[in-house]
This record gives C-alpha cells, structure tokens and sequence, in this order.
C-alpha cells in the first residue's frame, strides 16, 4: 500500500506591504528619547537642539529593510518638552501669568454657527480685557516708583531719612532732583524699564516661535472659511449604493485652517498696541500729575503745554484702540503681510509722548510740593470697573452664542471663557495689589499705611486695600464647595468599593488594595467637577470686586477706617479683613517670587512650571501679546511636516502617530493640518487623551463633538485608550450612529488585584502614565496597522520581533 501524500503546505500567514511607523509624541513634563523609545542608544533624526525626531540607533535606516521588523512599526520619538520647559529663563514667565490666563479666555467662546458678528464681537471685548491688564500691570508699576517712593517718601522727611539712597530726591536737600516733577520724571523710568522688558521677551519669542510656515492647504475649502459646513454636522453624507459607509469629504475646522498656526501678523500688531498702551500709562501717569498743578495755581508753565501733551496721549490711546478692536486673526490664509509702519510708528509715538511728558514735567516749578498721594484713586476705580463691565459683556455675548447652538459638554453652559477672563482680572489685581502693598509697608516702617497711626506715607489707592480685605472673604466662602466636594469624594469611592471587587472577580477581596483602588478612581473624577470651582470663583470674584469699588468710593477710606463707629464686632471684623488680607496677598506675592527664583535655580521645579506651561500655552498668543509663547505653532508644523515628508517618501508605508495626554491634542492638530490625501494615510493612538475631556468641553468651537466627529472621518482609523483612575485623559466620545469603536476602556487598573504566577509582585494603579504597559496598547496599534494598507503573502520571516515601543508618557 503507497504511504499516504504529505499534507500540502500552509499558506503563507500574511504580511503588510511596505515600511510601518510609529511616530511617538510625550505628554505634559516631557520625556527624553531614551524614556520614549526604551533605548540608551538614541540618533536625531531631523530637528534641532529644542525640539527633534529621534530613533533608536539600529532604527536609523529602518524602512530600507522592512524584512526586520515584521509587522512591527519603526518607532519615532518626536520630544518637544524644550520648548516650554527649557533654561531657566523660562521661570519668569510666571510673572505673565494672568496674560496667559485671559489668552485661554479667548479660545474658550462657544460654538457658533453662522453668528459672524457675534464672534468678532466675543474676540474684541477680550482683546480689550486683556489690554486692561497691561494697562493695568502697568500702573501698578507706576504707583510703586511715581506714587510711593518719588511721590510721597521722597516727599516725606521721616521717610526720606529712613532711606538713605532717596536723599539726593528729598525735597529737604533742595537739590536738582527735588522739584516733584523732575523726581515723577526719573521714576518713569522703572515702569518704561518693565513695559520695554515685555516687549523685548514678546519680539524675542515672536520671532522663534510665530515664524514656523505650516503645510500648504491646497484642499482647503474657500467657500467654508469658519469650518461649519456639513461634514461636521448632521448633514454628513451616508452610505454608498453598494451599502459601504462613505466617507464625508473632509472640511478642514478650524485647528486645520492655514493660518491657524501662523499668528505673526496678529501678534505683531498687538504687541505694538500693547507696548504702546504701557508707554501711553507713564506718559498720563507723570504728565498728569504736572498739568493738574499748573491748571491749580499760577505758574511758569503755559497750561496750554499741558493740555496739548495729554491732547496727544489721549489721540494716541484712541489709536490703540482701534487696532485692538480691529479683526484679530486670519486663520483662512497664511497672512504674511507685516504692518510695518503700524508696528514701529505706534510705540515709538507712544514712547516720544512719554519722553514729552518727562520733559514738560521737569520744567521748572520753585512752588510745587508733593503731598498726600497722587491722584490716582479714580484711575484704578475706573480701570477695575471697566474690567467688570467686560466680563459682564462678555458673558452676555458667550450665553448667546451657546443658546444658538448648544453643546451638551460644553462647562458653565458657555460661560466658561467670561469666567477664566475674569479669573485673569483678579490674578493681575492679586499681582499688582500685593507689590504696592508690601512696598508700601515696607517704606512706612511701624506704621500702617491708610490708618493714620504712626504714618509717614498715605500709602496705596484705598482701593487696594479694600480688594485685598475681601480675599479671606473669598476663602470662606470656597470652604463651602470644597467640603462638598470632599464629602463627595469619600462617598463615591465607597459606592466604588463593591464595583472594584466585581472586576477584579473571582478574586479573594482585599480591603485595603479596593479601597486604594476605589478612592484613586473617584480622586480622578473630581476632574469634571473643576469647572463648577471656577464658575463659583468667578462669580464670587466679580461680586466681591463690585463691592470693593462701591465700599472705595463711597467711604474713600481702608475698610478699618470706613468701620470707624460702626460697633465693635463690625470694626474688629474689618480690621481683621484688612490685616489678614494684606498679610495673605503679600505672602502670596513673596511665594511667588520665590517660586521663580527657585525654579530658575532648580531643573526639577522647573519641570513642574513646564508643566503648567505644557498646558496653558498650547494656544497661539490671539488676547494678549505679552503671554508665554505657543509652543505649538513649532511644535504641530513640525508633526506635519515630518508626517507628510515620510509618506512621500514611502508611497506605500503606513504610519500611526501615537500622542499621550498633551501629546494627543499635538497629535490631532498636526492631522487637521495634513492634506487630505496624507490624512487618510495616517492612523491616529491616543491614550490618557484630554482630547474631550478639557479640551472638548472648555474649547467647544476648536474640540467639540463636531470638530471630533470631523478628525474621526478624515483620518484612515482612530483608537482612544483610557481608564477610570486617569484624572486627566478620557474618552473621546465620537457622537456617530454606528457606534465608531474609538474608545477602547476603562482599561483595567491596576492590571491584578492581586499576586498572580504571572504578576508575583503587586501591580501599581498606573493613572495617567505608562500606558504602554497595558496589553490593550500593543492590541490597538496592531488593529491600526492592520486596517492601514493591503495584505500581501508573507516573502521573507521577520529576523527581529521587536516589543511595544518605548514609553511616550510625560
């Protein structure tokens, strides 16, 4: 009997064709290469010294053998983390911060659809709270050296002989230098320093940061220019004839538009406004002071002089303020035009009508002497209610917006930009009160400035010392929801407690390691219960500044003078307000200089800034010119670039770009920026994603449900992995009938409740990092890789199986 055929051969398993990569991008903090990729042998690939690709040493000329790798990726790590957490410059950019602040104001309106005017409308009113601040910022500069040191301590003997560098300016000396006006003169020279800082650091990171040229947009849309036509929306088209979905012709949103990264011109136009504006604030501050006395008593100074420098100051502010109310942005095209004599003619006017007022007020006026304090009570009155009138405007603007077209997620019903401005508002009054107070405490020796006890100087507006009796007000009253918040949190994670056992069933329970589990999880979710603190702060904030101004005005006294007969319980409270706030807002001040002097000695607590840099600086600078630089417009040209140049030049690779936590919003924006044929090239991992999360829900009109639902079908695929212990990433929540599957969690966390064979020792709760640990990451890339391209039959075996890539986490 013949022996039986050999069974015939297998068929080959199959294999992709062409070269696969993973391009890698960190998160908040940053990562080294050597983290990302796992390997101490790292080579840059394309980049420079602040931000570059990077590969392992093997991987340098990995798509010429792809035969290597299998079905496994090359891996890229782009690191970008040096342009937000770099030298030790980079701490004194917390003294920016309420420029930041009011920035994110801007890129917080909600949808709207077809509300043209109204957008504009919304850009303007915080383009002009953010004028205030520097305006602001720049009195209070003026207060320290024209009101306190040259104004009223050199004009004060006692004080004048406490400090002996104000000699030559006493007016005892009889010197020069002792007529008030030449004194306001040489102090204008202090807050003219601090406004020519500020635009030196804004020119400086102008030019690093808003000159990266994005990708051309060739298939962008001419006829949609604000991104709300019906491939975002309900009008997207459905399935094709043969029952396959079709793909809805991408309409770039916003984050995709040409210009959107590429602010040079706006930013160069409101830096000259700025500048001017803080130049404009000395100039009133010293010309003022001289014309109200020439305009009070007979002097040898024409009153016509005065009134023709302040006919100029006023005429250049009008002009400030038409090119801050003019259209801000041009997103729809590249806009490369430079308003060359609008940037070098507006704050050199400025600056010629400060050097006039010096001059004017240095003219001599034998009978001029410096009493009391300068008058400029009304002018932070003024300037403090402007602020509030703004926000209520804007509030007003954002809830009509939002009543148009709602959002669900969307926090504070859309009053989540009306309160972050006006957070930035009592960030700066918290900033420029606390200098003028501690200086003035600090000139007036035992006394207490504004009580009249033992005072040499008048001390600072009333003003501020009522703002800063209402900070322990503040902080009362926030006990109130952060009790709640507590009690809800240590509720939550008992609920939790049964649930977490279920999972991890059949499992002997453990009640130590649920309960770790349970409250890490409910820690996280406090998250989403941030935007309610901020709406209540706010709300607080403006409420308590509107009675502030009233009780400045009405009294025109410090709240423990205004109490003076009121009772004792009243004038014991009032004293202590007063006191307590002037001691918080001072120490809050002191903390914060030391904060920066450490970080700026102290690589690892200038990590930690880096860090919330990281986050508040991803927009561009749109509000305020003067606010830390976007590390963005650098860091999504060069995702794209990278992204675009490697498919060109592999016409049948495949790529994932992998992004965790603040990486994955750089991920997604370098994606809209693609043209249409790369995106649908490119699959897209995020994972510990604020992509929905904070992004989707405090800037709806750039990460909302349309903008996300958008991303979904122009990309070739998209998986989000997430876990219910992250305070931080979340799921996408793509709002498409079927169900995409994006979403992949919550994933298990920790990975064994327990000690396992398997896992002998215990597994950490992971939260927000090390994803890459999680069988789920390698699954999900390798779904990726296989839906990217055809199937062709295996040629050769892979010689190397390489693992996960190495760590992306920040």
């Amino acid at each position: 009997m013949a022996p039986a055929a050999p069974p015939p051969p297998a068929p080959p398993s199959p294999e992709h064709t062409g070269s696969a990569l993973e391009l890698l991008v960190h998160g908040v903090g940053g990562a080294t290469p050597q983290e990302m990729l796992g390997d101490p042998r790292t080579v840059r690939v394309t980049g420079d010294t602040t931000a570059a690709v990077y590969r392992r040493t093997e991987d340098a000329h990995g798509e010429k053998h792809p035969e290597r790798y299998g079905n496994e990726p090359v891996a890229e790590a782009y690191c970008w983390s040096g342009l937000t957490s770099g030298n030790g410059s980079r701490a004194l950019w917390l003294l920016l911060l309420p420029f930041m602040v009011v920035n994110l104001a801007h890129w917080m309106r909600p949808t709207a659809t077809g509300r043209t005017r109204a957008v504009r409308l919304y850009g303007v009113l915080v383009r002009l709270v953010a004028l205030s601040l520097t305006v602001l910022l720049t009195a209070a500069a003026c207060e320290v050296a024209l009101d306190l040191l040259a104004w009223q301590c050199a004009g004060a003997d006692a004080c004048a002989e406490r400090r002996s560098w104000l000699g030559f300016l006493s007016e005892r000396q009889g010197g020069w230098w002792s007529q008030p006006g030449r004194r306001l003169g040489l102090a204008a020279l202090v807050p003219t320093a601090l406004v020519g800082l500020l635009w030196y650091l804004s020119n400086r990171t102008w030019s690093a940061y808003e000159s990266q040229r994005p990708l051309n947009g060739e298939d962008f849309d001419e006829d949609d220019p604000f991104g709300v036509a019906a491939a975002h929306g309900p009008d997207a088209p459905g399935p094709a004839a043969d029952g396959s979905p079709r793909r809805a012709a991408p309409v770039r949103p916003a984050l995709g538009r040409p210009g959107f990264w590429y602010g040079r011109r706006l930013v160069a136009r409101l830096r000259a406004a700025h500048t001017a504006a803080g130049f404009l604030t000395v100039a009133a501050a010293v010309a003022g002071a001289a014309a109200r006395h020439d305009r009070d008593a007979e002097g040898p100074v024409p009153r016509i002089v005065g009134a023709a420098v302040e006919g100029g100051i006023v005429l250049c502010a009008l002009v400030v303020l038409w090119v801050v109310c003019r259209r801000g942005r041009s997103e729809r095209t590249r806009d490369t035009r430079l308003d060359g004599a609008l940037i070098s003619c507006l704050p050199g006017s400025a600056l010629a009508l400060l050097a006039l007022a010096v001059l004017y007020a240095s003219w001599s006026r034998p009978d001029w002497q410096s009493s009391g304090a300068l008058p400029v009570e009304t002018a932070f009155r003024f300037l403090t209610l402007g602020q509030g009138i703004l926000v209520v405007a804007l509030a007003v603007v954002a809830r009509g917006l939002y009543r148009r077209t709602p959002e669900p997620h969307t926090v504070l019903y859309g009053l989540g930009g009306p309160a972050v401005a006006m957070l930035a508002c009592a960030l700066g009054g918290v900033m420029t009160g606390g200098v003028a107070q501690r200086v003035a405490d600090w000139l007036d020796g035992p006394g207490t400035p504004g009580m009249g006890h033992s005072s040499d100087i008048a001390g600072p507006p009333v003003l501020l010392s009522w703002q800063a009796s209402v900070i322990p007000v503040l902080l009362l009253l926030l006990l109130v929801p952060v009790l709640v918040l507590v009690v809800r949190t240590v509720r939550t994670a008992r609920r939790l407690g049964p649930i977490v056992e279920a999972e991890y069933a059949p499992e002997e329970p453990d009640e130590g390691r649920t309960r770790r589990i349970a409250r890490t999880r409910a820690t996280a979710a406090l998250t989403d219960s941030a935007p309610w603190i901020v709406g209540v702060v706010s709300a607080a904030t403006l409420l308590l500044g509107a009675g502030a101004i009233a009780g400045s005005w009405y009294s025109d006294q410090v709240p423990g003078r205004a109490a003076d007969g009121s009772g004792p319980l009243l004038e014991s409270l009032a004293d202590a307000a007063q006191s307590t706030g002037s001691w918080l807002i001072g120490f809050g001040f002191i903390l914060f200089v030391a904060g920066g002097r450490r970080a700026y000695k102290d690589a690892s607590a200038r990590r930690t800034i880096g860090i919330l840099w990281d986050v508040g600086t991803f927009w561009p600078r749109a509000a305020h010119p003067f606010a830390p630089p976007c590390y963005a417009e650098r860091a999504v040209p060069d995702l794209a670039s990278r992204m675009s140049a490697w498919t060109s030049t592999m016409p049948r690779g495949r790529l994932v770009i992998s992004g965790h936590s603040q990486g994955s919003v750089l991920a997604a924006s370098a994606v809209w920026q693609l043209p249409d044929a790369t995106r649908r090239r490119v699959a897209l991992l995020t994972y510990g994603s604020p992509l929905e999360r904070l992004y989707g829900r405090w800037f709806p009109a750039y990460f909302g449900a349309g903008p996300l639902l958008g991303l979904h079908r122009s990309v070739h695929c998209w998986r989000n992995l997430w876990r219910a212990t992250d305070p931080i990433g979340g799921p996408v929540r793509i709002g498409a009938d079927p169900d995409p599957g994006v979403d992949r969690g919550p994933l298990k966390d920790p990975l064994a409740y327990g000690r396992t064979t398997r896992l002998p020792l215990p597994e950490p709760i992971l939260g927000h990092s090390d994803y890459q640990a999680d069988p789920a990451f390698a699954d999900a890339r390798a779904d990726l890789l296989a839906e990217l391209g055809p199937l062709v039959p295996r040629q050769t075996e892979a010689r190397t199986q390489k693992g996960t890539s190495g760590r992306s986490s920040g």
